[in-house]
This record gives structure tokens, sequence and C-alpha cells, in this order.
């Protein structure tokens, strides 16, 4: 019980100082509309299409709204030696990271569904397969939060952090089948996709939005949460690497 409380204490204070501060609500409401515009605009695409791009700017603001604010509140901490504090409190290390990071998973799904209300107004939706999109939503922000947490472990500075962040999530855009398949890549390319998890969380809400996929659902599942264990083993052992010994 007191194991619970200590979760639910840090994640909801992580989440008042963090999380919900005008900004970076303002950054998850705007982001994933500027996004869907930019297709919009760069293709010429009408409205028909929107059902096409929604798979990928759902995505896209899970991915950016995860890596974004944990990469830099764990470094950020870690800078300030507030985060020493907390190594003290008598909880497990895996919890306090999972508390750590469920601030980030929330405000992950709470952003990925900022494009799925316009999208309403604009498309049909009634052929989506919600039972099946809300698990991947909820997959994709655990594994792009742990990718940020394995990210801000591995850096010292806020700066490096953002950079380090970059390295992955724009080829991330390009190769993992966001707005157009992963068939289409060069040769030499298209490997390099099934390397990264958000590919298979993205292969989950094109299936289930319009029903064109790449490996059979349940695969993309168990692969994303093969991606999940091993980023947070790494990023735990980061820590006692680096922080704590």
């Amino acid at each position: 019980m007191k194991q619970w409380i200590a979760f639910k204490n840090i994640m909801l204070k992580d989440m008042r100082s963090y999380y919900l501060k005008p900004p970076n609500v303002s950054w998850g409401l705007v982001f994933p509309l500027a996004w869907t515009a930019m297709f919009f605009v760069r293709t010429g695409s009408g409205l028909e299409k929107a059902i096409e791009v929604l798979p990928g700017v759902v995505a896209i603001s899970i991915l950016f709204g995860t890596t974004s604010m944990l990469a830099v509140t764990i470094t950020f901490e870690k800078k300030n030696r507030s985060f020493e504090r907390l190594l003290l409190a008598p909880v497990s290390l895996e919890l306090l990271m999972l508390s750590k990071t469920g601030g980030a998973i929330l405000f992950g799904v709470v952003n990925s569904f900022v494009p799925v209300v316009p999208a309403a107004f604009l498309t049909d939706l009634t052929q989506v397969e919600w039972l099946t999109v809300l698990p991947a939503v909820a997959m994709i922000a655990v594994v792009s939060t742990f990718l940020g947490l394995f990210i801000a472990v591995s850096v010292s500075e806020v700066f490096e952090a953002q950079t380090f962040s970059n390295f992955f999530r724009f080829p991330m855009i390009f190769l993992c089948g966001l707005f157009f398949p992963v068939a289409d890549l060069p040769v030499f390319l298209e490997p390099l996709s099934y390397v990264l998890p958000l590919t298979y969380g993205v292969d989950i809400l094109h299936g289930s939005i319009h029903g064109q996929h790449i490996f059979p659902i349940w695969i993309n599942f168990f692969i994303l949460a093969g991606f999940c264990i091993i980023l947070f083993y790494f990023s735990l052992k980061n820590i006692h690497r680096k922080w704590i010994l």
C-alpha cells in the first residue's frame, strides 16, 4: 500500500510540475494539428484523405509528446540533484522509474486523441476498431516514454537529451510508415524501419483504422512489449552504472 502511495504521489507531482503547465498543454494541442495541416498543404490532398493520415499523426503526437517532456524532466532533475533525493525514498528503483514515466505516458495518451477530435468531424470513423486502437495507443505511449527515459539517463545535460532525442525521432518520421508505406522505402532503408519500435505501433493503427497492415496485430503487440522491456531494462542499467555507483 505504501508503495502505491509513493508511486501515485511522485507521478502527480511530476504532472503538476511539468505536464500540466500551460506551455506544455498548448504544445500538446498545437503540435498534432500543425502536423496534420502541414500534410494536407504539402500533398494537396482533400479532407477525404484524413483517415489515411490519422495513424501517422496520432503516432507522431505520442512520440514527440512523451520523449520531449521526459528527456528534459529526468535530465533536469538529475542536474539539480533533486533526483538523488528520490533515490533515498524507501521504494524500489523499478517502481520509482515507473512513477517518473507514468505522467509522460498519460500525457502521450491524451496527446494521441488531439488529432482524432477534428478527424471525427472531417471523415467517417465508424469503421475504426477502437478496441484495438486504444491498447495500441497505450503501447506506443509506453514504448515512446521508455525511449525518452533511455535517452535521459544516457546523457548529463538537457540540450544533449534534446539532440539525442532528435537522433531517434526524425528518422522514425520517415522510416516507420507514418505517412507512406514502409514497402515504398528504398531497399537499403527498409530493413532499418523494422528495428524501430514505432513501425509496429503504426502498423497496428493502420490496420485498426483503415485495414492496411504488414504484420498480424498480435505480433506487433508482442514486438512492442519486447521493446518496452528492453528499453526499461537498459535504462535501469544506465542509472545503476552512471547515477548510483
